[in-house]
This record gives C-alpha cells, structure tokens and sequence, in this order.
C-alpha cells in the first residue's frame, strides 16, 4: 500500500506542503486523522505563543468525527523538529481560565520549538513531518507573526 500524506495549504497564496505520516510510530493517530479528513478542511491558523515556529489550528466541523480519548499517546515529545506535526486534545475545563475543549493540530516550520504552554512542558503526539514545500510553507508561518491569522486548507493527497 502506498504511504499516506495529506497537505496543508494557505487558501490565498495557495502555498502547498506535502505531509509523510509516522505510520509506523503513530499508527492510531494516523489512521485517525486521515479518517477524520475524508474531506478537506478550511479552517483559520494562528502562529503559537508559547511554542516558537508553529503555526496551530483546531481540527473542526465535520473533522471532529471521533472520540479524541480514543488515541493514545504515540510518538510523544515537547520538542517537535523541523516539518513535524502534532496532535493535542485537551478537554473542557482542563486549565483555569480556558472553558474550551481543543482538538488541536499544529505544524513546527523551523527548529527550536517546544510544547510549553501555561501549565508548562505539554507532550503531544507527533503524526506526521512535511517532506515536500516546506521551505515556502514556512516563508507563509513567519509573515503570520506580522499579519496575523490566515486560512488554511487540510486534505488528503489523492
């Protein structure tokens, strides 16, 4: 069977990188998330705060097609590499002063990042590295620090 990638897209330069999953490292998280993107999602991507090179997003709509307590924790980190991304889900009330469930994805452009929030380090799960495009994917993450939030478009590659 072929390997699976998905891509990750910035609607209005249509700026494409192509993502390889860890199927081998991260095989529920995967097989998860390209499940959960049996259509392609447009959703609105911030650069982190805590995190250094990341741009970040929720996985919404149609896309929170399954129960996120049912991955477990595959490939885990607090320092995701260049290319790298990641899976997170935080429940309801989880942290003072956030009410909100996350369902989380985020990609690192560069190196140097961590998954350090409020509460400190935060292990996430690492599912998938972009191979392909990154170098201009990560020219569009850097002008998000001076422009502010852009649409992205996830999906699979066919």
């Amino acid at each position: 069977m072929p390997a699976r990638q998905i891509y990750l897209e910035f609607v209005d330069s249509r700026t494409r990188g192509i993502l390889d999953f860890y199927e081998e490292y991260a095989p529920v998280t995967c097989d998860t998330i390209w499940r959960s993107l049996a259509k392609p999602i447009r959703v609105t991507v911030f650069h982190a705060m805590f995190a250094g090179p990341e741009i970040m997003t929720g996985l919404e709509g149609e896309a929170r097609n399954f129960d996120p307590a049912t991955i477990p924790n595959e490939n885990q980190t607090v320092t995701p590499g260049k290319g790298e991304m990641l899976w997170y889900h935080q429940a309801k009330n989880s942290m003072k002063g956030l009410t909100d469930e996350l369902w989380e994805l985020g990609m690192f452009y560069d190196n140097g990042g961590r998954t350090f929030g409020p509460l400190g380090w935060t292990p996430v799960n690492i599912f998938a590295v972009m191979n392909q495009g990154l170098d201009k994917i990560a020219e569009e993450c850097r002008g998000i620090r001076m422009t502010g939030a852009k649409i992205i478009e996830i999906g699979r590659v066919a």
